[in-house]
């Protein structure tokens, strides 16, 4: 049963298509697509692709983009599945407030997350990053409960902040220096740091709180670059939400 697998953020579609919906199954082919290129899709990435059988998918990006992805997928007469966040699934309890409230990705990448774990070894504590246009930093103990999470803004929203409410800061992106003495460097060691603290202090929390320290997985499109400034050991792994698709497919299916 070919499967492919949907993440639709707030800047780009990425997609992935595989030979089953299982974990493990073998990467047949994979892409990403600015929203703004979203038409291009059936006539374009996908017109070669063989046609999958079941699509399942997160979005965060709202209704009407929803609706443009789903009119590309009218290409192989195919109706996908949106996650949509649940009080348990997948081996991961959510403890948010109003569950379904809680972002799809966040909750995706965390199964992800708890799968790749368990897949290697005992059960623990995690802490899973997403770098993005906006960053969250997720805390899930031993036993798969999902205890909270924050958000905060990414590198490009932080620097157009500083842009819009400060006079004389359109400067070009510099590099992460750990004492910056120009402008440019300063800014993007700033935002850099911000996150990186932010990541420390939630690893702090949760090992507090658990009594042993957490792993760190990190992704999105932009913790390449974040990953290497990170004060606390951390695994990047780019495909922690598809990873999460595919563990819940393969329990749906099943």
């Amino acid at each position: 049963m070919t499967f492919l697998a949907l993440d639709v953020g707030n800047t780009r579609l990425k997609w992935a298509l595989y030979d089953a919906p299982r974990v493990g199954a073998r990467l047949l082919a994979h892409g990403a697509q600015f929203l703004e290129n979203i038409e291009k899709l059936a006539e374009g990435d996908w017109n070669a692709l063989p046609a999958p059988q079941w699509v399942v998918g997160c979005i965060v990006a709202g209704d009407a983009v929803k609706g443009r992805v789903q009119e590309q997928l009218e290409l192989w007469d195919v109706t996908p599945q949106w996650v949509v966040s649940s009080l348990s699934e997948a081996g991961v309890i959510n403890g948010y407030d109003h569950p379904a409230r809680l972002g799809s990705d966040r909750w995706v990448a965390m199964i992800g997350a708890r799968q790749r774990l368990l897949a290697r070894g005992p059960a623990r504590p995690c802490v899973v990053v997403m770098v993005g246009t906006a960053v969250t930093v997720e805390a899930i103990d031993a036993e798969g409960r999902f205890l909270g999470g924050i958000i905060l803004p990414g590198h490009g929203i932080m620097l157009r902040a500083l842009e819009s409410g400060t006079a004389g800061l359109h400067v070009p992106t510099g590099d992460v220096r750990d004492f910056p003495t120009n402008t440019s460097d300063a800014l993007t060691s700033g935002g850099t740091f911000a996150i990186a603290g932010a990541v420390q202090r939630m690893v702090e929390n949760l090992q507090r709180h658990c009594g042993e320290p957490p792993v760190v997985f990190m992704t999105g499109g932009a913790g390449w670059k974040m990953a290497p400034s990170m004060s606390t050991p951390c695994e990047l792994v780019d495909s922690l939400i598809f990873d999460g698709l595919l563990e819940i497919a393969s329990r749906r299916v099943g």
